[in-house]
């Protein structure tokens, strides 16, 4: 019957050439928080974290950049985020405050699991709230992965 031959057209597709199997994604943006490093001492020491973006989205002006951020810049983003725009930003990873105190047997807030477990953390934050086509459009969030300083005096 014409409506089984009709059916079974639909359901061929066309085959992927190897030019189409190889050919760069239509989209992609690819962000990775990586190589954590420790700095200072006492008081003055701190964490900061590679990030490293790689799109061919044109909303991005690099396509390719790299940036090192501690954790407090990572809260500078979410609070910008969830005040000027209209996305419902992820939590990140916490604060740890416990680790902050002093007298422990361990390394605290320095702990190369803590540090790696808060690396897997902040990697995820990022990637969710770049990967949102609302945040594309902060200036918050390009700030963040692409300028080398960020300016905490910008105009939204």
């Amino acid at each position: 019957t014409p409506e089984i031959q009709m059916s079974k057209q639909r359901l061929e597709s066309k085959k992927q050439t190897i030019e189409d199997a190889y050919a760069p994604p239509a989209n992609f943006l690819e962000i990775d928080v990586t190589n954590p490093e420790t700095h200072g001492f006492g008081k003055e020491r701190y964490t900061d974290y590679e990030i490293n973006l790689k799109t061919n989205l044109p909303v991005f002006r690099l396509k390719s950049s790299s940036v090192r951020r501690r954790y407090s810049d990572f809260d500078w983003l979410r609070n910008e985020l969830e005040r000027d725009s209209k996305i419902l930003v992820p939590e990140l990873p916490g604060k740890a405050w416990k680790r902050q105190l002093p007298f422990r047997g361990d390394e605290g807030l320095f702990e190369e699991d803590f540090i790696e477990e808060r690396r897997k953390g902040l990697d995820g934050f990022i990637n969710k709230v770049a990967g949102h086509p609302l945040a594309q459009n902060e200036k918050s969030l390009h700030m963040f992965l692409q300028d080398d300083v960020i300016d905490r005096n910008y105009v939204p």
